[in-house]
């Protein structure tokens, strides 16, 4: 299609600001950004859709304008809803590069505009996909019920003979025509393409799994959607969020006209996932509003109605109270200038699904939420029946080690050599009054797991019965308080005296307690062991036939 055809159509609301001579352009395809530097996913003849947000100062614009036009971009259309009216700078840039440049009103979405190119540029190229790109218009106003990715990707296959899948970046598999992919195939396809979009290289990215060549095609969100957050800036604010495209077929053989299609079949797919992330929305409000009670300390019964409220929402049809359990998650990069905050609550919302699951629908049962770097869900669990009011949890508890054991590869992939991920899982709880103590157990877990090595790391709360694992979280002037008010008395006496005390003390506690076991290992008299220990609690006012004492002890020894 022609630039000057966008102009003829009312309902796009599109304004020409500068570039009249040039409308009879061919607009190839349409590309939504708001990155300052968009080139490496510019192929040529693209309609740019920006929203301004890369614009800091007037400065911003000539170099913005000047790697469009270097690529070879038909024209630039600018959104109103962020500034108000297109920054005279953008303008001039644009006439000084002969780059057409639009305003586009506020009013009018950006997948209105992304949606009626895709569907003119693809009648006009190609009439075999024609068909899909209409059909699943229809199919998209009709409301939620219409069948989402998935309708368009069986039109894949009966229109163009094309096998494809839907993939989340965590290698689940949201979508697909035919038989599903194997969950090894779909964590090789997902890792490769996030190992490619983190090395910067222009998709579609081909790879061979088992025999048989697939080529990765991005879904991008335009950012225009209901409860859509800031624009994207660096790659690693989405690179664990979005979408890709498997098409079982070499790309590097198809035509130009071909990869459009296949471009304008991804804007299709992405618009059905800023759906499904705002209907989400209503979840999201649900988690925060209760991890807000929970964390402001606020009374039981408080938190117990908004719970019931919760419940109906993420399990629809449940007879008795749920189970609940927290999983808390946290995404660092290197510099700590990218908020992890957005990114973990996308992974924690595709991770707590059950791998098994195909589709979006199993993850609208998950509530997350975000503050800061920390994603933190709220996960109900069916009660067992007869255990609705026993403090323990149901067989379906979500288990540390079993949650990252299928997206591991992929995700490792996406944080390359500057990212982390790290997650922490509490144990079930059944009631109000133990949210508080699973968001705390979840948040200590989290910290246990980011004491491990490693690009991705988990702790359950099972993990937090070892004493060795709390240690390292002691402050360090507790710590030295502790171990001081405990040791340095023994210490300074063996300096003194040279009585061995500390080492006595060491050997009594590993043969629990046993005189004749540890005078033994010493290579003592029964007696002179009495007296040592005698002497040791002499020092220290401490009565080692006591629990409570040989536990201070033991853990003074550990920390020193």
């Amino acid at each position: 299609m022609r630039l000057r055809a966008l102009l003829e159509t009312e309902a796009l609301g599109l304004r020409l600001l500068g570039g009249e001579e040039e409308l009879d352009r061919t607009v190839r395809g349409v590309m939504t950004t708001d990155l300052r530097d968009p080139s490496r996913y510019l192929t040529g003849g693209e309609l740019v859709l920006t929203g301004l947000a890369w614009r800091r100062n007037s400065a911003d614009s000539e170099p913005f304008v000047r790697i469009l036009a270097s690529a070879g971009v038909a024209g630039l259309a600018a959104g109103e809803a962020e500034l108000g009216d297109v920054p005279d700078d953008l303008v001039s840039a644009c006439v000084r590069n002969r780059l057409p440049l639009f305003a586009v009103n506020e009013d009018v979405a950006f997948a209105t505009i992304t949606e009626h190119v895709v569907r003119q540029v693809s009648g006009e190229r190609a009439g075999d996909l024609a068909a899909v790109v209409d059909r699943h218009r229809r199919l998209m106003t009709s409301g939620p019920a219409g069948g989402g990715p998935d309708v368009v990707l069986d039109l894949l296959t009966t229109d163009l003979d094309l096998r494809a899948w839907v993939l989340s970046p965590a290698g689940r598999q949201i979508a697909g025509a035919g038989e599903p992919l194997a969950p090894g195939v779909c964590a090789a396809l997902a890792s490769e393409h996030l190992a490619a979009v983190r090395t910067g290289r222009r998709g579609p990215h081909r790879i061979s799994v088992q025999g048989i060549t697939y080529s990765l095609f991005p879904i991008r969100g335009h950012g225009r959607g209901p409860g859509a957050g800031p624009a994207v800036r660096d790659v690693r604010e989405s690179v664990l969020s979005d979408w890709l495209l498997a098409v079982e077929a070499d790309a590097g053989d198809w035509p130009a006209e071909r990869l459009d299609l296949l471009q304008g079949v991804t804007q299709l797919i992405a618009v059905e996932r800023e759906r499904r992330d705002a209907a989400r929305t209503v979840r999201r409000r649900l988690a925060q509003e209760v991890l807000e009670l929970v964390q402001t300390g606020a009374p039981p019964a408080e938190i117990a109605a908004r719970l019931r409220v919760a419940a109906p929402v993420l399990l629809p049809g449940l007879g008795a109270a749920p189970h609940w359990q927290v999983v808390v998650a946290r995404v660092d990069w290197d510099g700590g200038d990218i908020p992890g905050g957005p990114v973990a609550q996308s992974l924690l919302e595709e991770i707590l699904v059950d791998p098994s699951a195909s589709g979006p629908e199993p993850s609208d049962r998950i509530a997350v939420a975000h503050a800061g770097d920390e994603a933190i869900a709220l996960v109900p669990l069916p009660a067992p029946p007869g255990e609705a009011g026993e403090d323990k949890g149901p067989d379906a508890a979500l288990h540390a080690d079993v949650l990252l054991a299928t997206v591991r590869e992929p995700l490792a992939a996406g944080l390359a050599d500057d990212g982390r991920l790290t997650l922490g899982v509490s144990a079930a709880v059944h009631s109000a009054e133990g949210l508080r103590g699973a968001l705390e157990e979840a948040r200590h877990a989290r910290r246990v797991a980011a004491a491990r090595p490693g690009r991705v790391c988990a702790a359950g709360h099972h993990e937090l019965a070892s004493h060795v694992l709390l240690l390292p979280f002691v402050p360090d002037d507790v710590r030295r308080a502790f171990t001081a008010r405990l040791l340095d008395p023994l210490r300074d006496y063996d300096r003194r005296h040279r009585a061995e005390l500390i080492p006595t003390l060491e050997a009594f506690l590993d043969c629990d307690g046993s005189w004749t076991r540890c005078a033994t290992r010493l290579h003592l008299h029964v007696n002179t062991l009495r007296y040592r220990v005698g002497r040791i609690e002499q020092l220290t006012g401490r009565d080692l036939s006591r629990l409570e004492d040989k536990l201070d002890f033991f853990l003074a020894l550990r920390m020193s």
